[in-house]
């Protein structure tokens, strides 16, 4: 196939230049890694710790709008250094390609496109970004962008009827034809020194007129790079199956020589991807043949630089490996059973999906807990009653004799909604921990925490339960009324390092980031990902050390623990880490 033939001649000059794309790639890598990624993160720390905010969720979100104007105006002005970094990063490289590695007529334009940018442009820059995440991972793969994304709990709501699924899928469609239109913004921007608007219309012209091109070009360039994945995930494993055969400290080393292998290969062939991808979208925009010939020379400074940090970089990837392998570093988190289901096993905050998913033995199981009219407590978790039990109302306008008086239905069974005192009753036959989390509605009482701690208190601390909420507000007030309890903050999202005053946090799986689970451990504090439903997520959340997984498949999560934590095999130990995290994630 043609395609086939010019994926072959850019990949050839790929490797007539592999060694200035390592230095480039590796180069802005390492800034992100250790310069700009921590730099904007201790910023935002310190600019909300400077106005007295704790963190950033939709939940404050009003009141930081209206109430710290200058906080907002600081984090405007850091995410405008956001963008320009990301926009310069991505100038560099698409000049290094365009003008063939030839030094000073790439600096030379970069300078150029410096000298062009336009504040105007941030929004429209804002934009582009946004839509080009669907091809993040292949043509502009950057951990800056990373954190850009809708949180699996969402997907997850949206997946739940027909309806929601259709919106999800056209709104998918829109972004990905949108993306698709303006993918040539960027490179046009930097080699023609153009605004984003005039990019943007020129991009749609170009994608217009070469779109059979450029499927062309990736849907093949997708499927090879699926083969050679599957190639050394297979080889790799394949290999380590020999290896295992042989007695003593020999298959431990083959297998450390064998993963380290696995994530060097794994690093060169994204730098190859990323370098073919955008070489073949720079010569769409420019049509030309790379006149310019002169070619970086080698600076021994950089190249011991490099060298030096790659030596570190694999002997910190050796040293992982053989904690891991050996299973030294072995970090069981506790298990904990959302809403106390296990595989739709029946209906949530019941007792009898308790009773049933107790004999699973979950370290937690975790319930929801609202106010009611009379100021008890009922278990429940949506705010309208209607989806589980047919009646649209709220709990708090029902009395809890009214609450427990309904039947709830689910997944084709049947439960009583039940009070907080019957489940805790429940819990304590079964020798069930619970973690409760305690939801609030802006209908709840002046008194309600006082009453919940008054009440319930003693009994949480003596069975050693948790709460965690969704409102700082909850966790604050806690600490005051019963510091002893320990009590986690929800978040459904990270933008800073941990700072509060809760014992913990309870984050969405997929937002959350190893240096975040880091920095709680430093202060103390444990992290616990939700919600987790899916083998090779729980088994990568084990590998980067959180304390607990919530999950709605207890029986699941147990297997992925006995899986992890297996030291039969190496070879298998090697096919977790490659299932947990995919060549192309």
């Amino acid at each position: 196939m043609n395609i086939f033939k010019k994926i072959k001649n850019l990949s050839a000059e790929f490797k007539q230049n592999w060694f200035q794309y390592l230095i480039l790639f590796t180069s802005i890598s390492i800034l992100n890694q250790f310069v700009f990624i921590p730099l904007f993160r201790y910023i935002t720390t310190f600019v909300l710790q400077a106005g007295a905010i704790p963190f950033i969720s939709y939940s404050n979100l009003v009141i930081i709008l209206s109430e710290h104007p200058f906080v907002v105006f600081f984090l405007l002005i850091e995410l405008a250094l956001l963008l320009f970094v990301i926009y310069s990063q991505f100038a560099l490289i698409i000049l290094f390609i365009k003008n063939n590695f030839a030094l000073k007529a790439s600096i030379s334009e970069f300078g150029q496109c410096l000298r062009h940018f336009r504040l105007g442009s941030l929004l429209l820059l804002a934009i582009y970004f946004l839509l080009v995440i669907p091809f993040a991972n292949v043509v502009f793969r950057t951990p800056l962008l990373a954190k850009i994304k809708i949180p699996q709990f969402i997907i997850d709501y949206m997946t739940r009827s027909g309806i929601l699924l259709a919106i999800l899928i056209i709104f998918y469609l829109v972004i990905f034809v949108l993306a698709f239109r303006f993918l040539l913004t960027l490179p046009i921007m930097v080699i023609y020194k153009t605004t984003t608007r005039e990019a943007m219309k020129k991009s749609a012209f170009l994608m217009k007129k070469n779109w059979r091109k450029v499927i062309g070009f990736f849907v093949p360039l997708g499927i090879l790079a699926i083969v050679i994945m599957a190639i050394n995930v297979g080889g790799a494993y394949l290999l380590q199956l020999i290896w295992d055969t042989f007695p003593g400290k020999f298959a431990l080393i083959m297998a450390t020589i064998n993963l380290t292998l696995f994530q060097i290969i794994s690093e060169v062939f994204l730098i190859w991807v990323s370098a073919v991808s955008l070489y073949f979208l720079v010569k769409l925009v420019t049509k030309n043949n790379n006149e310019i010939k002169e070619k970086v020379t080698n600076n021994k400074i950089i190249l011991i630089t490099i060298i030096s940090i790659w030596s570190l970089a694999i002997t910190g990837n050796i040293i992982e490996n053989v904690f891991y392998l050996a299973g030294l570093d072995d970090h069981v988190p506790v298990t904990i059973s959302h809403r106390g289901v296990n595989d739709k096993n029946g209906v949530q905050n019941t007792i009898e999906s308790l009773k049933k998913t107790a004999k699973l033995k979950p370290d937690y199981v975790e319930i929801d807990v609202h106010e009611t009219k009379d100021n008890q407590f009922v278990i429940m978790h949506d705010e309208n009653l209607k989806k589980l039990t047919g009646k649209d109302k709220r709990p708090k306008e029902l009395t809890l004799n009214q609450l427990t008086k309904l039947i709830a239905k689910e997944d084709g069974y049947k439960g009583k909604v039940v009070s907080l005192d019957q489940y805790m009753q429940a819990a304590q036959k079964l020798k069930q921990k619970l973690l409760i989390e305690i939801k609030t509605t802006p209908n709840d009482s002046n008194e309600f925490l006082v009453k919940f701690n008054k009440k319930y208190g003693h009994e949480i601390l003596k069975n050693h339960y948790q709460l965690q909420s969704l409102d700082y507000r909850v966790v604050t007030k806690m600490q005051q009324l019963n510091p002893k309890i320990e009590t986690l903050y929800i978040q459904p999202y990270n933008l800073i390092y941990p700072q509060s005053v809760a014992d913990g946090y309870s984050m969405e799986y997929s937002t959350l980031s190893s240096d975040f689970i880091w920095q709680a451990h430093l202060q103390n504090h444990v992290v616990y990902a939700w919600t987790v439903n899916n083998k090779s997520e729980m088994k990568k959340m084990m590998y980067e050390h959180v304390d607990g997984i919530i999950t709605d498949n207890i029986s699941m999560l147990n297997t992925a623990i006995k899986e992890f934590q297996s030291r039969q095999s190496y070879a298998n130990r090697i096919l977790n880490y490659m299932m947990a995290f995919p060549i192309l994630d």
